[in-house]
């Protein structure tokens, strides 16, 4: 028995990073990937049953997840994006909840003929769109600001709201109804919210002194982060329950808003632990479907689907953002994006179980309606919202271009060859003379610390997707290229070497951790590109064809030109290195730095 649970728990893992992979790999959101292996491993092939591999400890530990989850989710929710968006959002949790919960009530009423106590129960868990979800379609889609930032902020409020929602909703049921079930619903709700902000306020602020006042060391900020948001969600369940994804919400928004709080390292262990747990979640959860309940649903349900997704929330959407100043494209892409997630599955499973048990026969098919909605919004906005955001002119550039550290003329030239070839540049440099001469030439630049708090709030990166360190000062490029780690991906972030290589220890001793991939080779350094500006070189930009291959290029032009950038015919800009990882081919342009030739050797 013990060898079968360790083979199902390797299956989960196994799978999760290959889903996940594959995602990467094609553009789309793994939760697409996740449920298909979750449904084909589980009803289609029977080799993975939740039920039977957790038993009683599926649940407890779906909840403990999903807590992780949010508040990873509310880490990143600063208010500073946020200037302008506060009415939208507050009246996407309040006004749009409440639409979609009676909306959701009547279409299910009539179509399905569920019970008004059910109808309502259902209506209430499709309030709930959630991080789990919204996060890694946020990351395909790439939104424009505005859109991204209302969408993280409604998904990650709205869970523990939608959550308090659905268990007041079943409080009000197994009390009988409005007679006894109206007061007692406004107490459990004041409860709820009391304890559930009392606990995230409070757990928040020691967190933060103990973390301010260096009491807990560096190593241990990880370990610390995830005890806490474990025992702040089962102590607050204790006092009221359900109220302790509203307690870790507060938390995460209390630490992400606590000035001079260091939180790099735990986001991005929590991120890492989210896409572990967010896959483990949809692969357990869809095993767990039953594929005749679907059936037997039939297309009454589809019109419930259709109803939520092309009714309900383009009116709750436009009605919401009146008065906002969310353009018009913004708003229709807001009203296509809501999908349904974790918290959805898992409570309208636990629910559905206490309410058979109490004698509501049409609490059992409310769960496959759930994750029919969850798996009809998800696989439709997953493959359609990339391209109806491209089309609404609303998605962020391709993030193609560099932010590059060091405003001098090396870093210039760089910057107007890359623009002259349409990819999008940003310079920072503490050096005024340089900011102001780079500004001159039309170029984007940035006056200050690269790694400040103000240039967190005033480099815009939308459309940047690498770092090029070309400054002369080889600490500043090693801290930037370590400040920007979790902005960049690691194969994405360059320095320039400012001395010769070194051989033995000596090397070894002077490399910096996180310190970036060596650009444009290990012979070249910042010195001799900049000896052959001031000799007279340029830039230029070089089209390899079939008849002038990149080889061609090499031999014909060995000493007079260095090959710096290539960019494919897709557009996107390789970086050569000591080894470069590509091989250009016909249609490549080689972006280069061609010596002058003097007279006579012409």
């Amino acid at each position: 028995m013990s060898e079968h649970i360790i083979l199902s728990l390797s299956f989960i893992l196994l799978a999760g990073i290959v889903c996940q992979w594959l995602a990467w790999r094609v553009k789309y959101p793994a939760i697409i990937f996740l449920l298909a292996t979750g449904i084909f491993a589980g009803p289609v092939m029977g080799w993975l049953d939740p039920d039977e591999l957790f038993e009683d400890l599926l649940f407890p530990f779906v909840s403990l997840a999903v807590a992780v989850i949010l508040f990873e989710g509310s880490l990143t929710l600063k208010l500073q994006n946020i200037p302008g968006l506060e009415r939208v959002i507050r009246n996407m949790i309040t006004i749009g909840a409440f639409i979609t919960w009676m909306g959701t009530t009547l279409a299910t009423r009539l179509l399905l003929d569920f019970s008004w106590n059910v109808s309502f129960l259902f209506g209430a868990l499709m309030v709930v769109t959630g991080p789990t979800v919204i996060t890694p379609l946020l990351r395909t889609v790439r939104p424009k600001e505005n859109v991204a930032h209302i969408l993280q902020w409604e998904g990650i409020l709205i869970d523990p709201l939608g959550a308090i929602l659905a268990v007041l909703v079943f409080e009000f049921i197994l009390a009988g109804g409005a007679e006894g079930g109206f007061a007692a619903g406004l107490v459990v709700f004041g409860k709820m919210v009391l304890i559930g902000v009392l606990f995230g306020a409070v757990s928040g602020y020691l967190f933060a002194f103990l973390l301010k006042k260096y009491w807990i060391p560096q190593y241990l900020h990880n370990f610390a982060s995830l005890a806490l948001v474990c025992v702040v969600f089962a102590v607050s369940n204790m006092f009221e329950a359900e109220s302790g994804l509203l307690s870790v919400t507060v938390l995460g928004i209390w630490l992400a808003n606590t000035k001079g709080l260091d939180l790099d390292d735990i986001l991005d262990f929590k991120e890492s632990l989210s896409i572990l747990l967010i896959s483990m979640l949809f692969i357990m959860l869809a095993a767990r479907m039953n594929l005749s309940s679907f059936r037997d649903l039939g297309w009454p349900a589809v019109a419930v689907f259709a109803v939520i997704q092309f009714v309900i929330r383009p009116v709750s959407v436009h009605l919401c953002a009146l008065g906002s100043k969310l353009s018009m494209n913004e708003r229709h892409l807001l009203s296509w994006i809501a999908p349904r997630g974790i918290v959805a599955a898992a409570i309208s499973a636990l629910f559905a179980i206490k309410l058979q048990a109490v004698g509501y026969p049409f609490a059992a098919a409310m769960v496959p309606l759930t994750f029919m909605v969850i798996v009809g919004t998800v696989v439709l906005q997953s493959t359609t919202a990339g391209p109806l955001a491209r089309f609404l002119k609303v998605a962020e550039p391709e993030p193609n271009g560099f932010l590059i550290v060091g405003a001098n003329r090396l870093a210039q030239v760089i910057a107007l060859e890359l623009k002259k070839n349409g990819i999008r540049t940003f310079l920072t440099d503490q050096n005024w003379s340089s900011v102001t001469e780079a500004r001159l030439k039309g170029l984007q630049a940035y006056w200050g610390n690269p790694v400040s708090e103000h240039a967190e709030r005033h480099i815009d990166l939308i459309g940047i997707g690498h770092l090029l360190a070309v400054s002369p000062q080889v600490e500043l490029n090693a801290l930037a290229a370590h400040y920007y780690r979790l902005e960049f991906t690691k194969a994405n972030i360059f320095t320039i070497r400012l001395s010769e290589p070194t051989a033995g220890k000596a090397e070894a001793k002077t490399a910096f951790k996180y310190g970036g991939r060596t650009v444009f080779g290990e012979s070249l350094n910042y010195q001799d590109l900049s000896r052959m500006l001031e000799q007279g070189a340029e830039m230029k930009t070089t089209v390899l064809s079939e008849e002038f291959t990149f080889e061609q290029f090499q031999n014909q032009i060995d000493a007079k030109r260095i090959p710096l950038f290539a960019i494919d015919t897709n557009h996107h800009v390789q970086v050569f290195t000591a080894e470069p990882d590509f091989q250009p081919k016909a249609g490549w342009k080689i972006m280069s730095l061609a010596e002058k030739v003097p007279v006579e050797a012409e």
